[in-house]
């Protein structure tokens, strides 16, 4: 199996044969910060389970060299200062901690593709393991053009009951399950919003989803995996049309809305490549039951992108967040940092750590976290975080005291 993969600004689209696809990785008028009624407490299941067993049956693909996750721009941002009003100690632990489970999105461009060969599905086995080490939430990406083969059609019964299987074990551990179309706003390449992939077939898109899983509300609709090389504006429209969607359904779920440019943390004020910033655009999304929390994601090496195992330094984490959670805070929202990790070495493990202090710091706007990357098939890739011949990842025990709250 190649170990080509799909990267950020110097991605091609256009590159069908890449057979791993893995990610890089409010209304006007709102409540205030703290009150987002709608969204479930967290699971407190934390049975002890399993580790992994590496997948299906069959031969197991090479493990991927880098992880595919947002690109960053060439040069590092200048960081922010953060926010002087910013608590020294968390107000509440951030009630949602976990991990995302990434393999059923892998094989881009090989669709359907073969399951056991191109792409398989996480395991109760890796739900038990993270479960037990004090996870409890699971952000599940997967690949739209499999689980909804032609625009406005069925769902393929088979790959739907994949994403069936590891949600209600999940669920029914008492975990929140966030449900990624892994897509970069594409379908088939098509850019959503556009004339070939318009609004109404994201929208038919989650309407089946919210159908299909509005009666569990810890079950979260993310609705997108990282915009990008899109007006800001043509994907806060496509947005509030997928929220207007699934509001239509009678479905209550917590709704994460993701950001253009990858949606990456550091880049979130910043309207240079793609017009007008996430903190304006964004601004304008519109859900009726004001249950939004938006979704960014944020990497720590020289250019954001996730794809060196450095770190630039032990305050890298912190500095990149710290726009956005000031947006969070300036505009009453609630955010959630959908990916992020850092490699195994001094610098980042500080780095990492000086991140889940700060995201901890600002649990009044953050609800919580998912590290990328654990599920089959990542091997000795730089930020797995399935155990080794039954030991931990190292990265485990920096996250360790931030899981068990």
């Amino acid at each position: 199996m190649s170990n080509a993969r799909f990267f950020g600004v110097k991605r091609a689209l256009t590159l069908l044969s890449l057979p791993v696809f893995a990610a890089c990785s409010s209304a006007q008028e709102t409540a205030s910060a703290d009150t987002l009624p709608l969204m479930p407490s967290p699971g407190t299941n934390t049975d002890s389970g399993s580790t992994q067993d590496g997948g299906v049956d069959g031969e197991t693909p090479e493990t991927p060299d880098n992880p595919d996750a947002s690109p960053g721009d060439p040069e590092t941002p200048d960081a922010e200062a953060p926010d002087s009003s910013t608590p020294t100690e968390p107000s509440k632990p951030v009630p949602w901690r976990g991990i995302n489970l990434s393999v059923a999105e892998w094989g881009i461009g090989v669709f359907p593709g073969t399951l056991g060969k191109e792409y398989t599905w996480p395991t109760a086995a890796n739900v038990d393991y993270y479960m037990s080490k004090g996870m409890n939430t699971f952000r599940i990406p997967f690949a739209w053009e499999r689980l909804q083969p032609k625009a406005n059609g069925a769902f393929d019964a088979k790959y739907a009951e994949g994403l069936d299987t590891i949600v209600n074990y999940a669920v029914s551990k008492g975990a929140n399950v966030i449900i990624d179309p892994h897509n970069y706003a594409r379908y088939y390449g098509g850019v959503v919003g556009s004339t070939s992939v318009p609004n109404s077939v994201f929208a038919d898109l989650w309407t089946r989803l919210a159908t299909k899983y509005a009666s569990n509300p810890h079950i979260f609709f993310n609705l997108v995996n990282e915009p990008h090389d899109i007006q800001t504006e043509q994907w806060a429209s496509a947005a509030n049309a997928a929220i207007a969607a699934i509001r239509a359904t009678g479905a209550n779920n917590v709704i994460m809305v993701p950001g253009n440019q990858y949606t990456g943390a550091w880049a979130w004020t910043s309207g240079d490549i793609y017009g007008t910033s996430n903190a304006v655009a964004l601004l304008n999304i519109v859900d009726p039951l004001n249950n939004v929390v938006f979704e960014a994601h944020q990497y720590l090496d020289g250019n954001s992108s996730g794809t060196s195992s450095s770190c630039v330094s032990t305050t890298i984490g912190s500095e990149r967040l710290a726009g956005w959670i000031k947006w969070l805070r300036d505009n009453g929202k609630k955010g959630f940092l959908g990916e992020f990790a850092g490699g195994n070495n001094a610098t980042c493990n500080a780095a990492v750590t000086d991140m889940l202090n700060t995201m901890m710091s600002a649990s009044d706007v953050i609800m919580g976290f998912t590290w990328w990357a654990g599920g089959p098939w990542w091997g000795n890739y730089m930020f797995a975080l399935d155990p080794s011949n039954g030991q931990d990842k190292p990265q485990m025990s920096i996250l360790s005291p931030f899981l068990r709250q």
